[in-house]
């Protein structure tokens, strides 16, 4: 029987019992160059004269902005200090993907912080303001661009990448450049540091200038309180206290992911572990554990959601039982908090079952596996708490309870440009109501 070109073809193998028990010599395979893979051969090296005009390009910017990606996390930790070299040399200021966060160090004077739609303020009018935008490793996700006809729209755009089908797919650029971001980095830093090219001192103090102007909004903040613990806090004070240790972060996905990505600082490449475009609920202690068996003697935590853990609460029976010690840090609100943000600022605030009553006592669900529980639902204690969750060489669930109803900003609501951004100040019930419903006006 013919079958249509192209057409998939499945195989089923049946193995008999008597051969699955028979015994024998194993003899690896011989290597054949001709069975390589034939179709996935990647060009790794960048086009030289691309890469010169990008030097060119970059040189001649007023008001550039370097948007890293994971991709410069996956070429290698060569790439990542190639990169810093280049903010180095150049004076950019550089923002980042979710996934692409600890390339460049959070204490960097150049960082902008996260990008996109909970990213920061000052990325985000970066970006929208910028004459040019270099983004090396990256792929103009849907989170990252708002609303794509209005996307950085007075700058030249290079792409750096390895993957050909990434070129134009969603945002048309200027100056392709494929290859590895790694070699191309490399070819960019060497021609910078061998030619004459050099930015200009007078755009470049006058861009930091306004870039500082934008940070001077202080787009993270919040609203502290003395009786609840927020979100927010929780994560700084688990920052504090965890920076100077080697520390893994994981998470699952929801509000506590993207205040994470926020509050959390990461200095280092591959410290940051979470399933980005996936949206994978449940990720974050599985990953956990794996860091934790790598790495024996790391502090890995999960960053988790009191939702999220429960997709995966059976891989605390693993922790226990292969003594990893992986610290669970629930930020315990009660909601699917992400999905409740959502239903309240995009969908009227009709709520449907986001709301959880019935959660398990984690405290209790950790001793029922061998763990530890610890819980605080106080700002006053939860330095103490954090400190032991630490100490204790046991897989710990810390059920943090914070604030039910604490949202993620800043926020660019659906369909909205990046200078269309609902920051916290302005997240009164007739702002947002004015962020979804107003067509094109700009909030701030």
């Amino acid at each position: 029987m013919s079958r249509p070109p192209g057409a998939l073809v499945l195989s089923l193998f049946d193995i008999p019992k008597d051969v699955q028990f028979a015994t024998g010599t194993y003899q690896g395979p011989t290597p054949n160059p001709a069975a390589a893979h034939k179709s996935y051969r990647p060009q790794v090296k960048g086009d030289a004269a691309s890469i010169r005009k990008a030097a060119e390009m970059m040189a001649a910017a007023k008001r550039p902005v370097l948007y890293t990606g994971g991709g410069v996390i996956n070429s290698g930790p060569q790439a990542c200090q190639l990169l810093r070299e280049l903010v180095q040399l150049t004076g950019f200021p550089i923002t980042s993907t979710l996934m692409g966060l600890g390339a460049y160090p959070a204490s960097g004077e150049n960082w902008l912080g996260m990008l996109g739609m909970h990213g920061t303020y000052e990325a985000n009018m970066a970006m929208h303001d910028c004459d040019l935008m270099v983004c090396i490793g990256a792929r103009f996700d849907d989170r990252i661009t708002g609303r794509t006809d209005a996307f950085s729209p007075n700058s030249r755009k290079i792409h750096i990448d390895i993957d050909p089908s990434s070129i134009n797919k969603t945002i048309n650029v200027d100056l392709p450049i494929i290859g590895d971001v790694g070699h191309v980095l490399e070819d960019l830093v060497r021609i910078w540091r061998s030619s004459s090219l050099k930015s200009g001192e007078a755009a470049a103090k006058s861009w930091h200038a306004q870039i500082d102007a934008w940070r001077a909004r202080n787009s993270l903040a919040y609203k502290p309180n003395q009786d609840i613990i927020m979100p927010q806090y929780a994560v700084q004070r688990l920052y504090e206290l965890t920076k100077h240790r080697k520390t893994y972060i994981s998470t699952e996905v929801g509000q506590h992911q993207m205040w994470a990505a926020q509050f959390y600082g990461f200095e280092e490449p591959n410290r940051w572990l979470t399933s980005g475009g996936l949206g994978t609920m449940g990720y974050g202690l599985p990953a956990a554990i794996g860091a934790q068996a790598a790495h024996r003697d790391a502090l890995c935590i999960d960053i988790a959601g009191d939702a999220s853990i429960l997709m995966n609460i059976q891989e605390m029976s693993t922790a226990v039982q292969f003594g990893l010690p992986v610290k669970v840090f629930i930020l315990n609100n009660q909601y699917m908090g992400m999905v409740r943000q959502w239903q309240q600022l995009l969908h009227g605030n009709r709520l449907s079952h986001s709301y959880t009553d019935s959660l398990p006592d984690f405290v209790k669900l950790a001793d029922a596996y061998g763990g530890v529980g610890l819980r605080v639902d106080k700002p006053h204690d939860l330095d103490d708490a954090i400190e032991e969750m630490i100490a204790v060489d046991k897989p710990v669930l810390f059920d943090c309870r914070v604030a039910n109803l604490a949202n993620c900003f800043p926020m660019i609501p659906s369909g909205k440009a990046h200078n269309e951004m609902l920051l916290p100040d302005e997240a009164n019930d007739e702002a947002v109501a004015n962020a979804i419903s107003a067509e094109g006006k700009s909030l701030v």
